[in-house]
């Protein structure tokens, strides 16, 4: 009788949904920590004055002609106008950087530039998707009862008290921060895919998810110009203006995104699709590492810092120009 032992046969990597690919890094704790502490670093040099003044008021400014801040909203066109510019204006504010983490899933590609822009265009849409259902119904809500909700009041802040304001954003950036971040591990094979199951049979669901936490970031929102926006839509009481306006405040947030998406899909798409299939735990890596750092980034920024602003907490550090 032989003794010989046959070598178990390798486990092949299997992807369980748009976000875990099978494929993960060997040292995952290095990964999570410097993914972390980078999540962290950027909590402490992001300026939300520089963000949302110098680049958002003077964008928005420029797009519509005119001070966006200082000039009424006339009329349900120009909400419309005013809802997507500001929105564009708002791209680079401390919640929006999170959705460039939902970039990296979609880097892959077929070899045709065709053929890439339509996949990049597709979970685009998904996510989309996901965006617009909770900016309607916010945007319905706001038109009805938005009178008498935390972000149309104008009240000051006022330190050692977290106003009705600051509390949504808190709650509200919390679990998206969280949320991103146990998706970032779970990319990196740390924890459980939260979507093994309903990916199975709804491959789309992981993008229009991340699409609904994108959406999500009106129902927090701080920015000067998005709450003069929202405060025009609540006493319009008009819920069909609120889910419009709202909307075009998610898509023009996304904009750029989108753009800059299809331009990597279409211009340097192969490159890209060649470097991850020579070795598809790159894509894990990049996948993981974005999410959990914008989900650091998030959750210390609106939960952490905002607490030390608010003088609730002794300190937190931030750089001289923040």
């Amino acid at each position: 009788m032989s003794t010989e032992q046959t070598a178990p046969a390798p486990v092949r990597p299997i992807a369980t949904s748009a976000f875990v690919n099978g494929h993960f890094p060997r040292r995952r704790g290095l990964l999570v920590l410097l993914s972390a502490l980078a999540g962290f670093a950027l909590t402490v040099v992001w300026s939300a004055h520089f963000v949302d003044s110098t680049i958002g008021d003077n964008v928005a400014n420029t797009l519509l002609g005119h001070d966006a801040k200082a000039t009424p909203i006339a009329g349900t066109a120009a909400g419309i106008a005013f809802a997507f510019v500001t929105g564009l204006a708002g791209t680079f504010t401390a919640c929006n950087i999170a959705a460039f983490g939902a970039m990296a899933p979609m880097l892959g590609g077929s070899s045709s530039r065709a053929e890439r822009v339509r996949g990049a265009l597709k979970p685009l849409l998904w996510l989309s998707a996901g965006m617009l259902s909770v900016s309607a119904v916010y945007g319905a809500i706001v038109g009805l009862v938005g009178t008498s909700m935390p972000q149309f009041s104008t009240a000051q802040n006022v330190a050692g008290t977290l106003s009705g304001r600051s509390v949504q954003s808190l709650v509200v950036f919390g679990v998206i921060g969280l949320t991103m971040t146990y998706l970032g591990l779970a990319a990196l094979g740390v924890v459980r895919d939260p979507f093994a199951r309903i990916a199975k049979r709804y491959p789309n669901a992981p993008m229009v998810f991340m699409g609904v936490l994108i959406g999500g970031f009106l129902i927090g929102r701080p920015f000067g110009l998005f709450r003069q926006l929202f405060r025009d839509a609540a006493e319009s009481g008009n819920p069909l203006y609120g889910a419009a306006a709202f909307c075009l405040q998610s898509l023009g947030n996304i904009a750029v995104l989108a753009l800059a998406l299809v331009a990597t899909a279409a211009f340097l798409g192969d490159r890209v699709r060649r470097w991850l299939t020579e070795k598809p735990v790159r894509l894990a890596v990049i996948t993981g590492v974005a999410l959990i750092t914008v989900g650091v980034f998030t959750f210390l920024y609106w939960d952490v810092r905002l607490l030390a602003r608010r003088e609730l907490i002794p300190w937190y550090p931030t750089a001289p120009w923040a």
